[in-house]
C-alpha cells in the first residue's frame, strides 16, 4: 500500500466538527503515464436492469442471486457471488411516485435475503432477517416508491451472515428519480453519470476471497475493488463528471480524495440532494453511506481518486493498535479525461429546497448506546421487538458511540436529518437526509426522523451498525411502526444455526 504525505482531512464525520475547504480547482500538469496506470482495465459500469411494465402500472425488476465466478484481479478468476450475473447486480431504476415490484430468485446454496436500503416501503417488503429466502426459493416485494430523488442500494441482510453475503460479491444500486432535480447535473448514465461502488477484498495464494483473519471491524482487505474489479480506470468524455459513490466494504472507511488535491463538489447524500453544491477536497464515508459528487476535469490530465488516511484516526484513541484500517491509503479510480471534452452545464448554486430540521415540542425520545457488539448493553434477538413506534409520529433518537471502536448507524424505512453533533450544527455535507451516519468514539448524535404511512403490527424494521461483523454479531435491533391504539403481535422466529457465531 502506498503511503503518500498526510493531508488535513477536511469533510466527513471525525471527533470535532467537519470544515469544509472553499477553493479553486488545482491544475495538474500532463506527464507520461506509468506502468500501473497502463495496466488499468476500464470501469464495468452495472447496466440498467430490464424491467417490465404492466396494465395496472407497475415496473417489475427480476433479480436471481447466483454463484459465479469473476476476473476481479487481472489474469485471475475468483469465484464470487452476484445478483444477475457472476458479481455485484445491475442498477434499478425507478421514478417517484412510481409503483415497483421485484420478483427475486435465490439460486444461492444458502439462505439470503435482499434489503432495499434507504427506502421507505412497507416492513413486509423491507428484507431484512424476517423476508430469508430459502435455497430456490422465490419472494416478490412490491410497494409504491413514495421519496425524492437518491442513490440507493439492495444488499443482504440474512441475520448473522451479512459480511460474507456481502465480501462474496452481492450488492447494487437502486437509483430513484424525481421531477424536481435540476436538469444541469450530470445525468447521462453511464457516461457523465457513474455508478461506484468501492469495496475492499484480500485474496488467498490461488486467487480465492480470502475470509480468514477478521479484524475487530471485520474482513478488511489490502486490494481496492471498484464496480467488482481491482485497478480501473474511467474514460471521460465530459467537462463534468457525477459519482455516484457507495462505500459498500463491511467494515473499512474511505476518506476519498483526489492525489493532486483536485476539487470537487457534494451535490447529494444518502437520502438525495442537498441544498446547494459544498465544495471540498475529502470526504469520509462508512460502510453503506453514500454521497454524489460532481468534479471537473482538465482534459488530457488523468486524476486520479484515492482513499487517504484519516488524519486523526476517525476519532479513534491513538492508544489503539492501527487495526480499524484508518491509516491505509489505496489507490481507487483513475479519471481519464478526453482531450477534447463535451461542454457541460455549470453547477447550479440551488440544488433543492431541504427545511430546517427541528425538533418538534411533542417527540417522541429516544436513546442509543454503541458499545462492542450490543445497542443499549442488548444484542439481536430475533424474538424480541425492542420497542414500538407510533405512525406520523416525530422522534428524536439520541446516539453516542460508548465504545473505543468505530460504528455507525443505520435505521431502516426512514430518512433522518441531524440536529446536531455533540450540541453543534452538523458540518455542511451532513445537513441533508441521511439513513446512516458514522458515529466517532465519544460523540452524541441527535438524529430527527419519522415513521410514515406504513403500519404493521408483525413485521419489524431493523436499526444497527452498519459494519457488518458487528450487525452479525448483535449490534442491531428492531422496532415495530403501529397506528395509534394497535398493540404488537410479532411473529415468533428460530434463530438460525449459522447466526450469532
Amino acid at each position: 500500500m502506498s503511503s503518500p504525505s498526510r493531508r488535513r482531512f477536511l469533510v466527513g464525520l471525525a471527533a470535532s466538527p467537519v470544515a469544509l475547504a472553499l477553493s479553486c480547482s488545482a491544475t495538474a500538469t500532463p506527464r507520461p503515464p506509468s506502468d500501473d496506470e497502463v495496466r488499468r482495465r476500464p470501469l464495468p459500469i452495472p447496466p440498467l436492469a430490464d424491467s417490465t411494465v404492466d396494465d395496472e402500472g407497475t415496473r417489475t425488476f427480476r433479480l436471481r442471486a447466483a454463484p459465479g465466478a469473476t476476473s476481479i484481479v487481472a489474469g485471475t478468476t475468483t469465484a464470487t457471488w452476484g445478483y444477475n450475473g457472476s458479481v455485484l447486480g445491475p442498477t434499478l431504476r425507478a421514478r417517484d411516485g412510481e409503483a415497483v415490484a421485484v420478483e427475486f430468485e435465490n439460486a444461492l446454496p444458502v439462505p439470503s435475503t435482499v434489503h432495499w436500503h434507504g427506502m421507505h416501503l412497507p416492513a413486509r417488503c423491507d428484507g431484512g432477517p424476517h423476508q430469508t429466502v430459502a435455497p430456490g426459493a422465490r419472494w416478490r416485494p412490491a410497494w409504491t416508491i413514495r421519496q425524492p430523488a437518491a442513490t440507493l442500494w439492495y444488499h443482504p441482510h440474512p441475520h448473522g451472515e451479512t459480511e460474507k453475503h456481502l465480501y462474496r460479491g452481492l450488492a447494487g444500486l437502486f437509483i430513484v428519480d424525481d421531477d424536481a432535480s435540476p436538469d444541469a447535473l450530470p445525468h447521462d448514465y453511464g457516461v457523465d453519470d457513474i455508478p461506484l461502488i468501492i469495496q475492499d477484498r484480500k485474496f488467498t495464494s490461488t486467487g480465492a476471497l480470502d475470509e480468514s483473519d477478521a479484524t475487530d471491524v471485520g474482513l478488511l482487505g489490502d486490494t481496492i475493488v471498484t464496480n467488482g474489479i481491482a485497478g480501473a480506470y474511467l474514460p471521460v468524455r465530459s467537462e463534468r463528471v457525477r459519482l455516484r459513490i457507495l462505500n459498500g466494504s463491511g467494515g473499512r472507511l474511505y476518506n476519498l480524495g483526489f492525489a493532486d488535491g483536485l476539487e470537487f463538489h457534494l451535490v447529494a447524500s444518502d437520502g438525495g440532494l442537498l441544498a446547494e453544491p459544498v465544495s471540498a477536497r475529502r470526504v469520509q464515508l462508512s460502510p453503506g453511506e453514500r454521497i454524489e459528487i460532481v468534479v471537473a476535469v482538465n482534459p488530457g490530465t488523468p486524476a486520479l481518486l484515492r482513499s487517504f488516511p484519516i488524519e486523526d484516526r476517525a476519532g479513534l484513541p491513538s492508544r489503539k493498535p492501527h487495526q480499524f484500517g484508518v491509516d491505509d491509503s489505496f489507490d481507487v479510480l483513475e479519471l481519464r479525461p478526453h482531450r477534447a471534452l463535451a461542454a457541460s452545464a455549470a453547477l447550479p448554486a440551488i440544488l433543492t429546497h431541504l427545511p430546517e430540521p427541528a425538533a418538534s415540542p411533542t417527540h417522541t425520545a429516544r436513546s442509543f448506546d454503541l458499545q462492542w457488539h450490543m445497542i443499549n448493553s442488548q444484542r439481536m434477538d430475533m424474538d424480541r421487538v425492542d420497542f414500538c413506534s407510533t405512525v406520523d409520529t416525530d422522534e428524536i433518537w439520541t446516539v453516542r458511540n460508548v465504545d473505543d471502536w468505530p460504528h455507525n448507524f443505520h435505521v431502516h424505512d426512514t430518512q433522518f436529518r441531524i440536529l446536531d453533533v455533540d450540541g453543534k450544527s452538523p458540518p455542511a455535507a451532513l445537513s441533508g437526509y441521511k439513513d446512516t451516519v458514522y458515529t466517532p468514539p465519544g460523540q452524541r448524535f441527535r438524529l430527527a426522523l419519522r415513521f410514515s404511512e406504513y403500519t404493521d403490527r408483525t413485521n419489524p424494521y431493523m436499526y444497527h451498525c452498519h459494519l457488518a461483523m458487528h450487525e452479525d454479531q448483535g449490534m442491531m435491533g428492531q422496532f415495530l411502526v403501529l397506528a395509534p391504539g394497535d398493540e404488537p403481535a410479532p411473529k415468533q422466529m428460530e434463530m438460525p444455526s449459522h447466526a450469532m457465531r
